[in-house]
């Protein structure tokens, strides 16, 4: 097994996907313009929401992207082990067989 802390490495991976998703749902809606401000004040705050949700949405994909590496790479890992039980399967099945096939001598009483 090559990457024996993979599991661990997607726990903590998908830890970090959850406490992105929570961030980004914390900054909420985008707030709406206030009539009494200046246009530009109102520009500047949506910049502001706009700023921290992109930043947010950048490290959600670059988290989910180390996770779907991770996970191909246990998946590797596991289909290794796969065709490994396999071949030990089929040479175990052989041994039975040729075992099996051999007659056994009976021992004969000479007279």
């Amino acid at each position: 097994m090559t990457n024996i802390g993979a599991g661990e490495i997607i726990y903590d991976l998908r830890k970090k996907i959850q406490e992105i998703q929570v961030e980004l749902e914390q900054l909420g809606e985008p707030v709406k313009n206030i009539p009494e401000m200046i246009e530009s004040a109102n520009l500047l705050r949506s910049n502001e929401y706009l700023s921290k949700s992109d930043e947010k949405k950048t490290e959600l994909i670059g988290a989910y992207g180390q996770y779907s590496k991770a996970l191909e790479e246990l998946l590797s890992t596991v289909f290794d082990i796969q065709k490994d039980l396999k071949e030990i399967l089929k040479e175990q099945s052989a041994l039975i067989s040729n075992s099996s096939k051999k007659p056994i001598k009976s021992k004969s009483k000479k007279k």
